[in-house]
């Protein structure tokens, strides 16, 4: 497993829930998710006319044709920055990570990469998936802080990209039903919750539609 690669994916974890989707949460009082951006991940323009952006091993502040950067220290230091106030603000369901504002956070920039890399490939995937499969009214992926996945819904089911998790700890696409995976045994089906498939076998956005359209056609199997 490349650890570089997991303890990059907490840390950008953490400042996107604690920093960028709580400021988003704060700005908008329910709005929480982001979207893949050039070099990582961002915030949809917050009311004040500012997008809070993960590059690398930054975070940025863009406002107009303005940009303000800084290197990635801890959650504290990344929403001063920011001019936010830090930790999710959560109510019914606890954050995905825990807020430990003043822990230092370890980016390595290559790692970092590859993760904006595989968000721009599941984004481009998805949104074709979404074009195909729901034509009259194609829903848009979005990032979910609390997983940090890119994801959307069609028809009851989940399609996502993932950057890794607790029990998958490296990238990986998955088709999850609202249901479940089906009976009857089909090997596809090789989750508690439906389907993945790791990142190593999807050498690109053709092989991440083509996985993507094989579970629809499985579910849609008498």
């Amino acid at each position: 497993m490349d650890e570089t690669l997991v303890t990059t994916r907490r840390a950008l974890h953490q400042v996107a829930e604690h920093v960028l989707s709580a400021a988003r949460k704060r700005a908008t009082g329910h709005e929480i998710t982001l979207r893949p951006s050039p070099g990582g991940v961002r915030t949809p323009s917050l009311p004040d006319g500012r997008i809070l952006a993960l590059i690398g091993d930054e975070i940025a502040v863009l406002e107009g044709r303005s940009e303000r950067r800084a290197r990635l220290r801890t959650v504290r230091a990344a929403a001063e920055f920011a001019g936010v106030e830090p930790g999710f603000p959560w109510t019914k369901h606890p954050p995905g990570t825990d807020f430990e504002p003043d822990r230092p956070l370890q980016v390595d920039v290559t790692s970092a990469r590859t993760l904006a890399d595989w968000f721009a490939l599941g984004d481009a995937a998805l949104r074709t998936l979404a074009d195909e499969l729901a034509p009259a009214a194609p829903p848009e992926p979005q990032i979910f802080p609390e997983h940090f996945d890119l994801a959307l819904t069609i028809a009851e089911v989940n399609y996502g990209a993932s950057p890794g998790d607790d029990a998958i700890p490296l990238p990986y696409l998955y088709v999850g039903p609202f249901g479940g995976p089906p009976a009857g045994g089909d090997p596809f089906w090789n989750a508690d919750f439906g389907a993945y498939l790791p990142a190593g076998d999807v050498p690109s956005e053709q092989a991440a539609l083509a996985f993507f359209h094989d579970g629809a056609k499985r579910l849609a199997r008498p």
